[in-house]
């Protein structure tokens, strides 16, 4: 189990990555959907529509997970939360949002008024998921353990992923 002090996690949530957040639907079924998120050191927020499944879902149950991953064959590693949601709305939702898209989105591109208001006035909500629960994982370490070093000497056994 990993705690959110930890470096490779805390790498993860500092970074620029795409998430993967996972809510219940109202029939049991698992939601999930890419994100982008802000973490302050104790929480990770996400900005959405109100209106979205994944805001309605987290609204009703909010039991969610939120998986973050490297994405490179070659170092992967990541990160999952399992926690409890929030809804924000208004002037503290705005907050968020702004944090989230000013780590994803350029100045140029917050600054067109084609584009910055849009992402402003969709992402109306926004989630914050506080950790209860945090698992980890490292490719490197498991090669050393279990492989011997097999998959750093012999790079070529892990294929390319698609980008």
């Amino acid at each position: 189990m990993a705690s959110l002090s930890d470096p490779l996690v805390q790498e993860l949530l500092q970074g620029r990555y795409i998430a993967a957040f996972a809510t219940r639907n109202g029939d049991g079924s698992i939601h999930m959907v890419a994100v982008w998120y802000f973490f302050d050191g104790a929480s990770v927020y996400i900005g959405t529509s109100g209106r979205s499944r994944k805001a309605r879902n987290a609204r009703s149950n909010p039991n969610v997970s939120l998986m973050v991953d490297s994405r490179d064959v070659a170092a992967s590693r990541g990160a999952t939360l399992v926690g409890t949601a929030e809804m924000l709305t208004g002037s503290p939702a705005r907050q968020w949002v702004a944090l989230i898209h000013q780590k994803y989105l350029s100045e140029a591109a917050r600054a067109d008024a084609q584009v910055g208001p849009v992402f402003a006035a969709v992402d109306d909500v926004a989630i914050k998921i506080m950790p209860t629960e945090v698992i980890s994982w490292d490719m490197h370490q498991v090669d050393r353990q279990f492989f011997g070093g097999a998959i750093e000497k012999n790079p070529a056994y892990l294929l390319p992923l698609e980008l």
